[in-house]
């Protein structure tokens, strides 16, 4: 982000402290002032990449070239870091520039204008240049420096240039780090002190030059993505981005590490009014609850230590479902929102402790939904069962109709739609529920009815309060669903990124009692360059990624090009939205393989087939198009296992429809093709059978598809999907436009207008321009023709005879 006023003279105010600071009379400092003189310290520059000194900074600070305040901290202690790494470790240089480090550190932190900033060496420091492991030391001396006193060098300084506004690279080069030779004895004490900034000695180890890399060459540690461009063309960030390796993982939990830890529940949105001898009956219903097979689904409860040993907790007293139902029993709850609170602690604390996706965890949230259930305005009627897990709607992800799908296509329909509807309810800015406020563009887990284990994945489109007579005043949220890839139909070579999701033209409503906990999902743009701030998300919160779309009728994967379309408009053009804690440097998520594949994972998604023709194309383009957008395959049915006996097999679609699904191949041998191709259902109005069918063609025809992108510009028959082909010209043409008025003829009309209105005509004026012949009147006059009198009478006048 931009510096800001506000933030330079923070950072102004920094600097002044750390110059103010001293050790009796001695300026600490001021070892630091200048930049080392070329001229006497040449290996100096050969081993520093980036020297920095505290004079030019604050200079450049005044004189506003910094672009970002995260700059200023990377040059501030880069000067202390390039101190540690050229000097002896118990020099006074050394012993000086870890104290002021560490009261940057300090002093950067009080000023909450100033944004986060790491507390490991910028990637342009010695030390991840020269790949020193210990960050803290300099690197070895031979033993003939370590005794030999070093001359001081002269004390004048050559004037130094202000450095241009710094922006530290993100993304480190990659370099062959030798390994460092073992530590020599530790070093003599010197002999005579050394008044220049930096260096108390030379270092012989490095003998070869380090180069520089120029500052159009660097980004910055928190660079803001494009990614609510306008055009919504942003750059594919992840194209050049490196796998994921050691150095990444470290460099992630180095940032992990200093993130804020979450606060804990808010103080609404708790239960008021619910008596305690209810209360002891709800915590009794939770922990007797059983499955239909007879399982107490409690002991998933009940296996989590009742002592405070899961981190990212945001209390440390002992919890326990045995311990809630003693205090409720003996009534140490002063209020029902007091174990209301209790409650939703222990379920935080139980999905901490269980791994998501397992079993435990599953039984976990279901029971979470069926405790708020109960403590909803309409709770359930004993016996306690539900087909749904208690969750709001009849079915989840992968399991519903396609949005605008047929009514042949399988899935529960009327349980999502395409758009946000708005009747009968009124739009709130945001609701509070069991301590979480949650408001627009918040992404949520939703108790799954299918599987609770695997929670839907949502974000906020709207915040609500129903008006219907049976729901009125009822809170609750539309959201857009995100797939998991165990919910898409994909190929068996496809992989994955850690934690990815899909994002999904879906809309549900959902009542906030379907509402597990806020979670957090990144767009790839974001994701491979730093974590979410809070209030977005927390450390030990569930994070996902979303790189793509999905249409689960079609079971195609497109890349998402523009990420304004993915959230609410409100938040498009946001500064605030989703801002990022920054890597070091990019990096990239790991990969995993398909969830079906020797994990055990069950549907409602499944592997599809590639045709062979196809099998190339998905090997060379990783299942995308060279334009980006993945090839599509049609499947004869979610439900029907098809020639391969794999639920969801994919099959081509026949020749005439291979527009509709954008297959992106060329058939040598259709008879073949034709062998193993279903037909679809319907009547079959491909252009095969137009021309009479394949006895009509020939055995040597060759059909040549549309390809993706050119079918996308014709209309589609609603129905089946296909393409619409017509064998000659609509009758019903566009008309020729008629002729029309000439500009001079209109410019000649508004002029004659314009005439008249400012210069009226007289009946007696007098016409200047004699242009009697020309003029037009507005309205032309009617002329009479004279009667037989009159014209007599004419005549008589005019001759002799009256």
């Amino acid at each position: 982000m931009p510096i800001t006023p506000v933030q330079r003279a923070a950072a102004l105010e920094v600097i002044k402290s750390l110059l103010a600071m001293k050790e009796g009379k001695r300026q600490l400092a001021g070892m630091f002032l200048e930049l080392v003189d070329r001229h006497d310290w040449p290996q100096y520059y050969e081993i520093i990449p980036e020297p920095r000194a505290l004079n030019p900074i604050r200079s450049s600070v005044e004189k506003g070239r910094y672009k970002e305040a995260s700059d200023i901290h990377t040059d501030l202690s880069l000067v202390f870091w390039n101190a540690i790494f050229y000097n002896e470790p118990k020099s006074q240089i050394v012993v000086d520039a870890k104290t002021l480090k560490s009261a940057l550190q300090r002093e950067w932190k009080k000023r909450s204008v100033l944004p986060f900033v790491r507390t490991s060496p910028p990637p342009s420091s010695a030390q991840k240049v020269h790949g020193s492991g210990d960050y803290e030391a300099s690197p070895p001396t031979s033993p003939a420096l370590a005794t030999a006193p070093i001359p001081a060098p002269t004390t004048s300084v050559s004037p130094p240039t202000a450095p241009a506004a710094s922006s530290t690279t993100n993304a480190s080069p990659q370099v062959a780090y030798a390994p460092s030779p073992a530590p020599t004895s530790a070093p003599a004490t010197r002999s005579t002190p050394a008044p220049a900034a930096n260096i108390s000695a030379t270092n012989n180890t490095y003998s070869r030059p380090v180069a520089i890399r120029p500052k159009s060459a660097q980004l910055s540690p928190e660079v803001e993505v494009d990614i609510m461009s306008e055009d919504g063309q942003a750059k594919d960030v992840t194209s050049s981005a490196v796998e994921r390796d050691p150095e990444g993982d470290e460099i992630v939990r180095q940032l992990e590490k200093g993130l804020p830890r979450w606060p804990g529940f808010g103080e609404e949105g708790w239960t008021e009014d619910v008596s305690q001898e209810r209360m002891i009956e709800i915590v009794h219903a939770i922990k007797s609850y059983k499955d239909i097979v007879g399982n107490r689904l409690a002991v998933a409860l009940e296996s989590i230590p009742e002592e405070s040993t899961i981190p990212f907790l945001s209390f440390t007293s002992s919890l326990s479902l045995k311990l809630i139902e003693t205090r409720a029993r003996s009534k140490n709850y002063q209020t029902s929102r007091d174990i209301d609170m209790e409650m939703e602690r222990l379920f935080l604390k139980a999905r901490r402790w269980h791994k998501p996706g397992t079993e435990p965890y599953g039984r976990v949230l279901l029971l979470q939904r069926l405790y708020q259930s109960l403590m909803s305005p309409n709770p359930p009627p004993p016996p306690l069962h539900s087909t749904t897990n208690f969750a709001a709607l009849r079915a989840g992800p992968g399991n519903v109709k396609p949005v605008h799908g047929g009514e042949k296509e399988g899935g529960v329909a009327g349980v999502t739609t395409h758009r946000v509807l708005t009747k009968d309810r009124t739009f709130v800015d945001q609701i509070q529920y069991k301590g979480w406020t949650v408001k627009l563009a918040d992404w949520v887990h939703l108790s799954n009815p299918d599987d609770p284990s695997r929670p839907i994945i949502g974000q906020v489109f709207r915040c609500w309060v129903s008006d219907e007579p049976s729901k009125k005043g009822q809170p609750g949220l539309t959201v857009s669903w995100y797939y998991r890839p165990e919910q898409t139909f994909h190929p068996s070579s496809r992989m994955f990124w850690e934690g990815e999701v899909f994002k999904t033209s879906h809309f549900a409503d959902h009542p906030v009692e379907d509402i597990i906990e806020k979670i957090a999902c990144q767009f790839t743009a974001r994701h491979v360059r730093g974590r979410p701030r809070p209030p977005f998300w927390y450390l030990g919160f569930p994070l996902y990624v979303c790189d793509s779309r999905y249409n689960d009728r079609e079971r195609t994967f497109v890349k998402i090009k523009n990420w304004n379309s993915c959230v609410p408009e409100e938040v498009r053009q946001r500064a605030d939205f989703m801002p990022i804690y920054p890597f070091e440097r990019t990096i990239e998520p790991r990969t995993v393989p398909s969830p079906f594949l020797g994990r055990g994972v069950k549907g409602p998604g499944g592997i599809i087939a590639v045709d062979p023709a196809d099998k190339q194309e998905y090997d060379n383009q990783g299942d995308l198009h060279p334009n980006g957008r993945s090839l599509r395959t049609r499947s004869s049915g979610a439900g029907d296992p098809g020639p391969s006996g794999v639920k969801g097999y994919a099959a081509t679609s026949a020749p005439g429809t291979s527009a509709a699904t954008g297959s992106y191949y060329q058939p040598s041998n259709l008879s073949q093709m034709q062998a193993h191709t279903p037909r679809p259902v319907g009547p079959d109005r491909s252009v095969v059978a137009a021309a009479g069918g394949m006895h009509a063609l020939g055995h040597g025809a060759y059909i040549e598809k549309l390809p993706a992108e050119t079918a996308k510009h014709f209309d589609r028959d609603p129905g089946t999907n296909e393409v619409l082909w017509f064998p000659a010209p609509p009758v019903d043409i566009a008309r020729p436009a008629k002729p029309k008025y000439s500009l001079a003829y209109l410019h000649f009309l508004a002029t004659k207008r314009k005439r008249e209105v400012t210069e009226p005509e007289e009946p007696d004026a007098m016409d200047l321009d004699d242009d009697s012949a020309t003029r037009v009147s507005k309205r032309g006059r009617l002329e009479v023709p004279p009667t037989v009198t009159e014209t007599l009478r004419a005549v008589l006048r005019g001759s002799s005879l009256q």
